[in-house]
């Protein structure tokens, strides 16, 4: 049986858009029951609980297909024949059936020793459900024509009732079990466009995706709404930063006058000051003046340390009172700034990088510093729009605080890059193509510092930016993070060491 898997797992995991994966080799009885009991779960934290009895049916018919494909392989290797062979599928369908029920236990332990596993995977992604079986077995090109043939002949079935009572082939190519599964969905509201089946990376991949409903949609959305309208009390950012950004824009501004209007506040001196001598610029000697780290940073990153220290000087006391959470920033942050250089970005990019990672928690921020009272409206909101209060029972992470923080930064007017760095840490795929190179690298330093805590596997990684970045193995990925932690631990050495000397 896999390790138990909490409600706040759950509830984490659709908040972050985490995927919840259960791995099996032989999905036995007991498996099947736990996998069908974390649907459940899942569903009731969606508030979808009408839909578990035909979406159990519909993940136990993908997982049992995966669970005989897996075992169909194995049988054609033991009796040497090649399944993608027609004669030779022909020759080892006749006694397929017989013969592994009769002997299920044998191969099953061939199954597993051959390393043939079956992975149902849970995740919210992009405003609807996904339930996902894997297998790591390709389908064949004649199987693959099969399942959209079954498909097919679905249509021409009003109900679940019409398929069972017409006269049909009751051998292994008939598919009955595919039919009732599009019917099930139709049953519920969904279309056959729901059921996806695909090949990846030496994976065949059945896929049910569950969309939000509008009402649920809107639901959410008015409830991410409400709570920034909540927080729109907070100020602007304060008038020198904001001249500042002005001012660094401007190709023609004068560079004294930039240097200038540091100067006159010693707070942003000293945050700029701090960061161009930390072991990301390695400068060979301590710069003290201000026209010289403006020059040897630029402009670019000049607007993003304003960017940062300004939220910083809006949020005050709330950024002074969590320091756990501006730990990880920072440490998101100088992960992603590696991560970034040591794929080949350069300048611009490694700035926004960087930054990106010290603001990409804004949203937990703000929503975790919320007077009670202002959590008690957003309670009593929900109550009045039908809204589960599950979704605020823990408001630092029951709510979308990706969403939330990309609102603020929109209404802070930060740039473009730095809302997707925002909005898209932890659903890199939704990111526009053109922030890829800023919000993946801040993705995977957030992932990994989940990973250090417990919290995640590589496993659950998303795929996208395992392509990215060439992670193909649990091995590649444990070697990144022991040479980024050990990175940063030189470098957060030195910094202290550079401190001292001041």
């Amino acid at each position: 049986m896999p390790a138990e898997i909490s409600n706040e797992e759950i509830r984490r995991a659709i908040s972050n858009s985490i995927p919840i994966i259960i791995k099996t080799y032989k999905l036995s009885h007991d498996t099947e029951l736990y996998i069908e009991k974390i649907l459940g779960r899942f569903l009731s934290e969606l508030g979808f609980e009408k839909l578990k009895n035909p979406l159990s049916y519909c993940l136990k018919e993908l997982a049992v297909n995966a669970k005989k494909a897996n075992t169909k392989r194995v049988y054609f290797m033991e009796k040497s024949l090649k399944i993608d062979s027609r004669d030779d599928y022909e020759e080892g369908m006749k006694n397929f059936k017989e013969d592994t029920l009769s002997n299920i236990n044998y191969y099953l332990e061939k199954q597993k020793e051959r390393g043939l596993y079956i992975k149902v995977v849970f995740r919210t992604k992009k405003r609807s459900f996904y339930i996902s079986v894997h297998n790591n077995v390709e389908i064949t090109k004649s199987e693959h024509m099969r399942i959209f043939d079954r498909i097919a002949r679905a249509r021409a079935y009003r109900s679940i009732t019409d398929a069972f009572t017409t006269v049909m082939d009751v051998t292994e190519g008939a598919g009955l079990g595919i039919i009732i599964l599009i019917l099930m969905l139709k049953k519920i509201g969904l279309t056959e466009d729901s059921f996806e089946i695909d090949v990846s990376e030496g994976e065949t991949i059945s896929r049910i995706i569950v969309p939000f409903s509008e009402i649920h949609i809107e639901k959410i959305d008015l409830l991410t709404e409400a709570v920034v309208n909540e927080i729109n009390s907070l100020p602007r950012f304060p008038d020198n930063i904001l001249y500042l950004q002005k001012l660094t824009s401007d190709p023609d501004a004068d560079f004294n006058e930039i240097a200038g209007r540091i100067q006159a506040d010693p707070g942003l001196t000293a945050e700029i000051l701090k960061m161009v001598n930390s072991p990301i610029y390695r400068v060979a000697k301590k710069i003290e003046k201000i026209s010289s780290a403006i020059k040897l940073i630029g402009m670019r990153a000049l607007r993003n340390i304003l960017y940062s220290y300004g939220t910083q000087r809006i949020l005050g006391e709330k950024y002074a009172m969590m320091k756990e959470m501006w730990d990880h920033a920072l440490r998101v942050a100088n992960y992603a700034y590696n991560i970034a250089r040591n794929n080949g970005k350069k300048g611009d990019i490694l700035d926004d990088v960087f930054i990106g990672g010290i603001l990409h928690d804004l949203g937990k921020i703000v929503l975790s510093s919320l007077h009670p009272h202002v959590v008690d409206k957003i309670v009593k909101f929900c109550i009045e729009k039908g809204i589960s209060t599950n979704v605020v029972e823990d408001i630092t992470v029951g709510l979308n605080h990706a969403e939330t923080g990309a609102k603020m930064a929109e209404k802070w007017n930060f740039p473009d890059q730095l809302i997707a760095a925002i909005r898209a840490h932890h659903e890199p795929s939704a990111s526009p193509e053109q922030f890829k190179s800023v919000v993946y690298p801040v993705y995977l330093a957030n992932f990994i510092c989940s990973y250090e805590k417990e919290k995640v596997i590589f496993d659950q990684m998303d795929p996208d930016v395992k392509r990215y970045f060439k992670l193909t193995s649990d091995e590649m990925f444990q070697e990144l993070v022991v040479r980024l932690r050990n990175r940063f631990d030189v470098e957060e050495k030195e910094q202290k060491n550079s401190g001292k000397r001041r």
